[in-house]
């Protein structure tokens, strides 16, 4: 099945809930950035929590933006998701290898760490960006973004990510879910809620078995009847173009192109995020140092 987010609300009004199945996008991302397992789970597990919460962002052209900085050894994490949920994402040391826990899994906490900040920005494409951050509980990143939740924006929230990967370092299962408590939830509710989720075990293990997002809600959720809002697919999905790169260099200035054309002869630029890669030649160069200078010069006679 290919990856896929459903948005589902309790019938009682008192619960919303987003699920998402990530396993191809997953897989892509690991496949750009030669990740390890232990830098795929970390990476996979930002980029379904980023997916999840972009979808959420209804605006045309918004944009929401995932970034954990742990202090450990895979540096920075970064995942943008678009309005519908698509994401895109990059680590700082995909090549990192560390040594299983004791019980067998992924120490994706050690990798990540626990010095440092999880933020938050969403653009919805006003003047300023609206930017949250929080401490870093454990690097594990699921109870990290619970915790964002509750500190950031007083939604009390459950937080389910996973990530498993094979013995040939491919990505066999990844997803996750969100479920977050509305206004006159009880403790009854949250009872419920709590139950739901220590029944139901492990994101993988349950994406294993089915790789679709409203089943993993309703294994999560079994004492809540749901209502689905929403059903999409969702993929890795890069907005790069050559014309991007073309502005990013022009933003350097002729005298950075200049010393560019000199020292290199040209220019090759890579998207952090995707495998595309545009290269520029000398007179290419020449011809954006050309523009620019052309424009100053017009901007002094004005």
């Amino acid at each position: 099945m290919s990856d896929r987010l459903v948005r589902a609300i309790s019938r009682d009004g008192f619960v919303k809930a987003v699920a998402v199945s990530t396993r191809e996008l997953t897989e892509r991302a690991r496949q750009i950035h030669r990740t390890l397992p232990v830098a795929t789970a970390a990476l996979g597990r930002t980029l379904a929590a980023a997916s999840m919460m972009g979808n959420a962002l209804k605006e045309d052209g918004a944009s929401l933006t995932l970034q954990i900085k742990g202090g450990g050894p895979l540096g920075t994490l970064l995942a943008v998701s678009d309005n519908a949920g698509n994401v895109r994402g990059s680590v700082s040391n995909p090549g990192v290898d560390l040594p299983l826990r004791s019980d067998g899994k992924l120490d994706v906490g050690r990798a990540v760490g626990c010095d440092g900040t999880l933020t938050v920005i969403r653009d919805l494409n006003m003047k300023e960006p609206y930017v949250g951050s929080v401490g870093l509980m454990g690097g594990e990143i699921a109870e990290d973004l619970a915790a964002y939740f509750v500190e950031s924006e007083q939604i009390p929230t459950a937080c389910g990510l996973g990530v498993l990967v094979d013995r040939d370092q491919s990505v066999l299962a990844a997803g996750g879910y969100l479920i977050q408590l509305l206004p006159g939830a009880g403790e009854d509710v949250i009872t419920k809620v709590e139950g739901g989720i220590m029944a139901a075990g492990a994101v993988t293990s349950l994406l294993q078995q089915e790789d679709d997002p409203q089943s993993l809600l309703r294994r999560v959720m079994p004492d809540f009847e749901l209502e689905i809002l929403e059903e999409s697919p969702i993929a890795y999905r890069c907005y790069c173009s050559r014309e991007r790169m073309e502005r990013a260099l022009i933003s350097l200035g002729p005298d950075q192109l200049r010393a560019m054309l000199e020292e290199q002869g040209g220019a090759e630029l890579r998207c952090q995020f995707c495998d595309n890669v545009q290269r520029f030649d000398a007179q290419q160069l020449q011809a954006l140092i050309a523009d620019l200078e052309n424009r100053r010069a017009s901007r002094r006679k004005n």
